[in-house]
């Protein structure tokens, strides 16, 4: 074997060795990427997928292809008062009716969502994997809440709409989301708190603006089961 052929072999086998350990490095550099984006959510993803991570990836990859360029149409004040006065009213149905509110809950997050410019919630699984990309840490309180919304529909006989903690707990979580989306469109629907002021309680409006809200009903009620 002649030398320049030995060299030719060696660059070839370092081309192979340096490319191999660039896509490697891409790759670990993009689940680090998807996993600061995601939160939670590139947990719930990976477990989905049987710990499969490279198609937890892929997912995730896909949803920021298709709705990574969204931009969020903001609220004006007459819809953000309009919006907190339907939630109220979904927080006192609680009391009388877990599931039957957690059903309204569902209706008016898919009405929300659209109308910040999210797909519709007729395309469900669309809407949700939009949502993931700009709302992850809170997407999933909607996930809970229609997965029992629908449940509760098609099992209500058996009992299979989750109990009323249960549907407590997945309302808490549905108001985070519902919190942001109403926010100010100024910061991307994330409103702050501003600095040295208590965090409000959960069940407080964010968007109170000064007007009085009825309290949560959610907290230690004995609500009826429908």
């Amino acid at each position: 074997m002649s030398t320049g052929l030995i060299i030719l072999l060696i660059v070839i086998a370092a081309v192979v060795v340096v490319g191999a350990a660039l896509v490697l490095g891409r790759g670990r550099r993009g689940g680090a990427s998807l996993k600061r984006r995601f939160g939670p959510e590139y947990e719930r993803t990976v477990a989905r997928h049987d710990g499969d991570t490279k198609a937890a990836e892929r997912e995730l990859t896909e949803r920021v292809e298709r709705h990574g360029d969204l931009r969020e149409r903001p609220l004006g004040e007459d819809e953000r008062e309009r919006y907190a006065a339907r939630w109220t009213a979904v927080q006192e149905h609680f009391v009388e009716s877990p599931r039957g509110a957690v059903a309204e809950a569902d209706r008016l997050l898919a009405e929300l969502a659209a109308d910040r410019g999210y797909p519709d919630g007729e395309r469900y699984e669309e809407q949700l994997a939009a949502l993931s990309v700009h709302h992850a840490g809170h997407v999933d309180g909607y996930r809970q809440v229609h997965r029992m919304a629908r449940t509760g529909a098609d099992g209500d006989a058996g009992g299979n709409g989750g109990g009323t903690e249960e549907l407590r707990t997945a309302l808490m979580g549905a108001r985070a989301l519902f919190d942001e989306l109403t926010g100010s469109h100024a910061d991307g629907g994330r409103r702050r708190a501003p600095a040295g002021s208590a965090t409000q309680p959960a069940g407080t409006p964010s968007h109170a603006h000064g007007r009085s809200h009825t309290p949560w009903a959610l907290h230690r009620s004995r609500p009826k089961e429908s």
